[in-house]
């Protein structure tokens, strides 16, 4: 099967019949080739309904994880939004097409030179991505309307809250390795009110010096 009709089998099929409902982020779902961030050893196994994995013990999440993330922000299309843990670049690229501008970090720099290459190879303008550390979030860009993180942490860094908007969410795993809670959360009078939106296993967000 043709790239094109497994992204379209992958929206109705691991998306859509599993509650995800925004159009908008199925519709950007459906036009993002996922093959285009996953290793080429991966690119047969692209439409998995799975998490892939990438170099430096990093991974490429479950289609269903990045939709169900990036709809929880809850995005209108007029935002700035944060990703920390951008990985191969996919749901920065995701994002793209939901938000006004995209700020990206990864701390590790292979990473950040290969997904900086598959935006650019697909004509996306609205992303910058940058090589920091997640957990400092990016003051340059703040604040932000939405935050999404895309790494386990033990607990939310506080750096994202205080680069937060007022009003504006944070979606994020907490926990342990083996075990978190995906998290989603509105920032009203500068605390978080958070909801818990499923059970997931991401990577650890690594974290620099």
């Amino acid at each position: 099967m043709d790239p094109d009709k497994q992204r379209a089998r992958m929206v109705e099929q691991q998306l859509r019949r599993r509650g995800i409902a925004d159009s908008r982020v199925l519709t950007a779902m459906g036009q993002i080739p996922r093959e285009a961030f996953v290793p080429d050893a991966q690119k047969h196994n692209a439409y998995v309904d799975g998490a892939l994995p990438l170099s430096h013990g990093q991974t490429i999440s479950q289609p269903l994880m990045v939709a169900m993330s990036v709809e929880a922000l809850q995005l209108a299309g007029d935002e700035t939004v944060l990703e920390v843990g951008a990985g191969s670049g996919y749901q920065a690229a995701v994002l793209s097409k939901l938000a006004k501008k995209v700020y990206a970090i990864e701390i590790i720099p292979e990473l950040v030179a290969s997904a900086k290459r598959a935006i650019a190879d697909l004509g996306i303008d609205n992303v910058e991505l940058v090589c920091a550390d997640g957990r400092k979030g990016w003051p340059p860009g703040a604040p932000y309307d939405g935050i999404v993180v895309a790494a386990a942490a033990e607990e939310v860094p506080p750096a994202l809250v205080e680069q937060l908007r007022e009003g504006g969410r944070l979606v994020i795993p907490v926990g342990g390795r083996w075990g978190q809670a995906l998290q989603a959360s509105r920032k009203r009078h500068g605390k978080l009110e958070t909801a818990e939106l499923c059970r997931c296993v991401f990577v650890p967000l690594v974290y620099g010096g």
